[in-house]
């Protein structure tokens, strides 16, 4: 298998690469529809900031429940075996495909039933996400770390290209057809991670405070102010300049493209993610790491003003596809950052502190354009988000100089630019 890239010739990574690919396949497929049936439903009786509001309820109950675990589930990845949570949290996300599949059958689905499953999704990943992210590590050597990292986000953002797209099509062709399609995908999932053996790590210490021992993690984020830095600016950026969460209205209602269109909009972020991670899989990034992810966020921004105004299908597409890929180089640079850095025994507890920033700005962010989209409209929201995350990046690179100061991943550069205070 020498043809492969370095990571993928380690058998246990390849199956860990094929759980993400699959998994993410199958969730983003159930999210695009989830999100799909709760605008039309709303649709039928509400106007349309009405609901748009409805649609943000989506984003919130997602997030709640990975507000309330994330210590837990970062302490239970540094204590408990990583591959068990994860395969957990697969086999939660498949019963959820297999409830509202049935729902779908029975022509039984209601706004109160999408509610309660996307919550659960929630909870699965609020474990999934620090579990997966703290096992990547150790499975692979530290010298082709970032090359992993850059094949795990390609595996994740593949996955957001088929992803919406099947669920699109398959929900255009039976409302249960894109619950079905993921649970055979979680199953596949689940089976891999099954196949990966015990891994060699760090242990976290036993002591008689677990509380203790779960707040390290934010100790560590706070104190640490590169990371800081980075994991902030991503949650402010992305929670505002968010316009995923208003794509069913633009689907549905700005460029009148349907279900199939959702799919397609949904990907082009995704699309533009992966091409780039292909690129940093094979040159990775090396000079002026932090001045580049801060131009990357204000491209982010940029990219979602334009897409606020379009009202031409190929425009946006590659408005969406520039986003994401913006998007994918400031996810490369902080969780370069992150797991390069990190003590594996903290890997957890601190990978959970990053899902919440993350979560955050996505379910978040999703809450926040649909409750402005119900004050203002969907459009003027989406291209306030945009001027949103710009500043965001102005305000960043002032509060935060570490960022700019960051120029490689070597250790020496980090050192000094983070100013790292004892926790």
């Amino acid at each position: 298998m020498s043809f492969l890239p370095e990571p993928l010739r380690i058998s246990e990574f390849r199956y860990f690469w094929l759980a993400r690919l699959t998994w993410t396949i199958g969730s983003l497929a159930m999210v695009i529809v989830i999100g799909w049936q709760v605008y039309d439903i709303a649709r039928h009786t509400m106007g349309l900031k009405e609901a748009a509001f409805r649609l943000g309820i989506i984003g919130l109950v997602q997030f709640v429940p990975l507000f309330l675990l994330t210590l837990v589930t970062g302490w239970t990845a540094d204590r408990l075996d990583r591959r068990w949570i994860a395969r957990a949290a697969v086999a939660l996300e498949l019963g959820c495909a297999a409830a509202l599949g049935w729902l779908a059958w029975t022509h039984a689905t209601t706004l109160f039933s999408l509610y309660i499953v996307a919550a659960l999704l929630g909870v699965g990943r609020a474990f999934a996400g620090p579990a997966l992210s703290a096992l990547a590590p150790n499975l692979v050597p530290r010298d082709i770390l970032p090359r992993a990292i850059a094949l795990s986000s390609i595996a994740w953002q593949s996955g957001a290209i088929l992803g919406p797209a099947l669920g699109g099509y398959l929900y255009a062709l039976a409302p249960y057809a894109p619950y079905l399609a993921s649970g055979i995908l979680f199953a596949i999932a689940f089976v891999c991670l099954l196949a990966i053996g015990p891994v060699p790590r760090a242990g976290l210490a036993r002591g008689p405070n677990p509380w203790a021992q779960m707040v390290e993690g934010l100790k560590y984020v706070r104190h640490n102010r590169l990371v800081l830095g980075a994991i902030s600016l991503d949650l402010f950026a992305v929670l505002l300049g968010g316009a995923t969460a208003m794509l069913p209205v633009f689907a549905r209602d700005v460029l009148h493209a349907g279900p199939e269109g959702l799919g397609h909009l949904r990907a082009a972020p995704a699309l533009g993610a992966t091409l780039t991670a292909a690129f940093f899989s094979a040159r990775p990034l090396k000079h002026d790491v932090g001045v580049k992810m801060l131009i990357a966020v204000a491209v982010f921004g940029l990219a979602t003003i334009i897409f606020g105004f379009s009202r031409s299908m190929p425009l946006s597409l590659v408005c969406l596809a520039l986003l994401g890929a913006a998007d994918m180089f400031s996810v490369f640079v902080r969780q370069s950052l992150i797991q390069l850095y990190t003590p594996d025994a903290m890997r957890g507890r601190v990978g959970a502190v990053s899902q919440l920033f993350i979560s955050a700005s996505n379910e978040l962010g999703e809450a926040e354009s649909g409750f402005l989209g119900a004050i203002i409209g969907p459009v003027p929201a989406v291209i306030a988000g945009g001027i949103g995350a710009i500043c965001v990046v102005l305000l960043w690179s002032w509060w935060f100089p570490e960022l700019r100061l960051a120029k490689s991943f070597d250790a020496p550069d980090l050192r000094e630019a983070q100013k790292e205070e004892p926790v």
